[in-house]
């Protein structure tokens, strides 16, 4: 016996009709008929009961079909295996980030990946963290890279590249440079420079500000780390960032803790918990990448 002679009887016993088994695995309805035939004169036994209209297993045949069952599922899985193994990973990875967000790690893993799988179409989409989630849901996207407040979206799998708390950055000549930290209430006095809806960060400081019912004044908005510290540092207004962003501008401004912002930015990847072998290859490569270890 074969796999192909296996498929056409789960294919007959599934359909109940020769007819529709034929149009299933596409060849003629005689071509599984004779398959059929074949397999029962090796097993020395008549699967099917074809006295009735619907063509039904005999006792034989139900024994039979489990085990056909499982012998095909292995023998996809092996071929899963193998294309895993050698790289022959094969069809599109469509790859979601969150606007602004410039990550070299996500690139580096991005070029490694393509290195490793040149069958694989890449596709990059820039687009709002809300949008990038419901995108992996409905499976228009197949992993994104996304910004969150505190906790990471239900139903996904996912892989946290980094979570830090909010800071505040002035140029040292701001009347706030002279403080140790500031509370949230404090940036209520000034213009505030931060990134748009639909960034973890932002989502932080809207959830943050509602929950002590707080209205900065956002002044400025930008996409871009560096823009928001370069309007800071001219003294357009105080720039809210994450601490490791911040950091990266110690030269020209001055950070500040929010005391009162427990709530950390989070960054991450997410994706279907049933997701295809390019995805679960993208990740072999992600991990090293951030710098993490361990497997996804």
């Amino acid at each position: 016996m074969d796999l192909r002679q296996l498929e056409y009887f789960v294919a007959v016993a599934e359909e109940r009709n020769f007819t529709r088994a034929a149009e299933r695995v596409h060849i003629s309805q005689s071509g599984v008929s004779a398959q059929i035939r074949r397999l029962e004169q090796e097993l020395g036994a008549e699967l099917f009961d074809r006295s009735a209209r619907a063509v039904t297993l005999t006792v034989a045949g139900e024994a039979a079909l489990a085990h056909a069952r499982a012998a095909l599922a292995s023998a996809e899985a092996v071929g899963r295996a193998v294309d895993e193994v050698t790289g022959l990973v094969r069809g599109r990875l469509t790859l979601g980030m969150v606007v602004g967000c410039t990550v070299t790690p996500l690139f580096d893993a991005l070029a490694a990946f393509r290195t490793a799988h040149p069958g694989v179409d890449v596709l990059l989409r820039e687009d709002d963290s809300d949008r990038l989630v419901e995108a992996v849901r409905n499976g228009s996207v197949d992993l994104a890279l996304i910004g969150a407040a505190g906790a990471l979206p239900d139903g996904l799998d996912a892989l946290t590249i980094i979570s830090e708390r909010l800071v505040a950055a002035v140029p040292p000549t701001h009347a706030l440079a002279r403080r140790d930290r500031l509370a949230l209430r404090d940036l209520t006095a000034h213009p505030v420079i931060c990134m748009p809806r639909g960034t973890g960060l932002r989502a932080v400081l809207d959830q943050a500000s509602a929950a002590q019912d707080l209205r900065p004044s956002i002044a400025l908005e930008a996409g871009a780390a560096d823009s928001i510290a370069d309007l800071a540092a001219r003294g357009l207004g105080v720039a809210v960032l994450s601490a490791s962003m911040a950091g990266a501008y110690a030269d020209r401004l001055t950070t500040l803790p929010l005391d009162d912002v427990d709530v950390p930015a989070l960054l991450a990847l997410v994706w279907k918990p049933a997701h295809h072998p390019a995805v679960r290859a993208f990740l072999t490569h992600a991990r090293p990448a951030f710098g993490l270890t361990g497997t996804p």
